[in-house]
């Protein structure tokens, strides 16, 4: 849990602590993803204005989110194919942003928001409050942790 803390962290919320110690792994994953979006959004507004500290700090920061959050919190030993895919994809947007930031180029942004926006709109659609409010809480949290084996959350 301490690599997802970090990473939302990242992702600047004041009350984040208290976000973070009610939110469900699920929706830990959801803030991760809105995190690295909102950043990547603010890195294309700053670039577009040639604001180069403020742009490098933004994508900087969708960078620290994606590496310290998402891609850590993947169980690869677990998780089979699908952390597999996850890692490289989060590795290939990783790269991607990098690569926008040296070389100014807004279109990899938009690129790298499209799959994160699919990402989380796949998350979303897993459906966890079906599972949420059939299960009590401390069935719930062992049913999290058995949903998402693939990850170490």
């Amino acid at each position: 849990m301490s690599a997802v803390k970090k990473a939302l962290s990242a992702y600047g919320q004041t009350s984040l602590d208290t976000v973070v110690e009610s939110a469900s792994p699920h929706q830990l994953i959801v803030l991760l993803y809105e995190g690295a979006i909102k950043a990547i959004q603010l890195g294309k507004i700053y670039m577009q204005q040639g604001l180069i500290a403020q742009k490098g700090a933004a994508i900087s920061k969708a960078i620290a989110i994606i590496e310290d959050g998402l891609r850590l919190a993947l169980d690869k030993e677990n998780g089979g194919e699908l952390a597999e895919n996850l890692d490289a994809l989060y590795d290939y947007i990783s790269f991607e942003l990098l690569q926008a930031n040296i070389n100014n180029t807004p279109e990899r942004l938009d690129e790298m928001l499209g799959l994160l926006d699919q990402l989380k709109d796949a998350w979303l659609s897993i459906g966890f409050s079906k599972v949420e409010s059939a299960v009590s809480a401390p069935e719930r949290d062992e049913q999290d942790r058995s949903l998402l084996s693939y990850g170490r959350i």
